[in-house]
């Protein structure tokens, strides 16, 4: 099929950024969900790749068809196209797809792109409107050099420090947690743009950067250090400033107590048939409870003993006590579907079916539209030339 007979790509009917172009040229997590989020709220994303495919087509196990599901976890909605950038005709075809685009993503080692043209300064001087997204490890200045892997910034950024038991050694989280958190910052930030540009006609460039996002994303720990002079430490599942707040031993399995108020403390107290706990001084108000949890500990540990999690979770819930067992991710999901959130969604149309963690926002204007899966390496190359216009670029040559 030449690409004057390829089907058009067609964006989304609905949805928010019905309408808005995103040219994604960045790799890995923090980019990639932030386009996929763009993607599911209408955007049009052509997925701009090398050759080789985007890192995380190799991250495997685990896998689905031979496919890593790391990759499938963030690139559903996109259209992809890959690009030697080393060669001219297809360096062309990038700065085509520039063009067409209201958003540009990347996440390349700061000032890399500069020798293709497609660096900021370059590209809003021929395209004052783009809104010009970067995302680095540790900015564009002296952090510049540091390889911007999430892992490293858990490290440096204190997260770790802050993630495991008192008596162990510092814990990442359990995912790629900074990642994550960069690139809701990134969205919020290229949303908010968009949104200016509608005022202003004119585009302008965000930068997001792993460190920062998750100094922000640490809140009340970055706070009490700033704020309070307080360097927080290791606590296992312990809160520094709420309690009860942590995991319960019960009679089969673990359940997470999260009180938050004096008067979520008197309603446990009262389903766990301890109503007088609520009335100790020791334990009456939040800061008491903090300075006594020793003395409380035990006495909420043996009555959560004699009966099972799912049990004292069902009272408690109806109680209106914030509690839940401990589950595997597994259990999530399906609690998840048990309360009607329909967690579970099947992206991509005909033979390419693939199951997908749904867009966590919900529209009253209509559902996310769900027909593209994550596309395979190079799979809408004619689909994407044919939208602009140009003749076929073969990756590599």
């Amino acid at each position: 099929m030449t690409p004057d007979a390829a089907p058009p790509l067609v964006p989304s009917a609905g949805g928010p950024l019905a309408g808005v172009v995103v040219a994604d040229f960045s790799r890995v997590l923090a980019g990639p969900y932030a386009t996929m989020l763009l993607a599911d709220m209408g955007a049009l994303v052509i997925k701009v790749e090398s050759p080789a495919g985007d890192d995380t087509r190799g991250w495997t196990p685990p896998m689905r068809d031979g496919e890593g599901t790391y990759f499938l976890s963030v690139n559903r909605g996109k259209h992809s196209i890959a690009l030697d950038f080393d060669d001219p005709a297809q360096l062309a075809t990038a700065h085509e797809i520039v063009a067409r685009a209201d958003v540009l993503v990347e996440n390349f080692r700061p000032g890399s792109l500069a020798r293709f043209g497609l660096d900021y300064e370059t590209l809003s001087a021929r395209h004052p409107s783009l809104v010009y997204a970067s995302i680095t490890g540790f900015g564009a200045a002296l952090g510049a050099d540091l390889p911007g892997y999430d892992l490293l910034a858990q490290a440096v950024s204190g997260l770790m420090d802050l993630t495991g038991a008192p008596e162990g050694g510092p814990t990442k989280a359990g995912v790629a947690l900074v990642d994550v958190v960069t690139g809701l910052h990134a969205t919020a930030g290229i949303l908010a743009a968009l949104h200016a540009r509608h005022a202003t006609g004119r585009g302008d460039r965000i930068e997001v950067d792993l460190l920062t996002s998750i100094l922000s994303g640490l809140v009340n720990q970055t706070s009490a250090v700033v704020a309070g002079g307080v360097v927080p430490t290791r606590m296992g599942n312990a809160h520094p400033s709420l309690y009860p707040y942590e995991p319960f031993p019960t009679a089969d399995r673990d359940l997470v107590i999260a009180v938050g108020n004096d008067g979520q403390f008197a309603r446990l107290c009262s389903v766990i048939g301890m109503p007088l706990l609520s009335s100790d001084p020791r334990f009456a108000t939040m800061a008491a409870r903090n300075v006594h949890r020793d003395a409380l500990r035990p006495l909420l540990a043996d009555r959560l003993r004699t009966r099972g999690a799912d049990e004292w979770f069902e009272a408690l819930r109806i109680a209106r006590v914030p509690s839940g067992p401990i589950q595997t991710v597994e259990g999530g999901i399906h609690l998840a579907t048990r309360l009607g959130l329909e967690p579970v969604v099947e992206t991509g149309t005909g033979e390419r079916r693939i199951p997908a963690v749904r867009h966590p926002i919900r529209y009253g204007t209509g559902e996310v539209d769900y027909s593209q899966a994550p596309p395979l390496l190079d799979a809408d190359r004619e689909r994407v030339l044919a939208w602009l216009g140009v003749g076929a670029v073969t990756p590599g040559g």
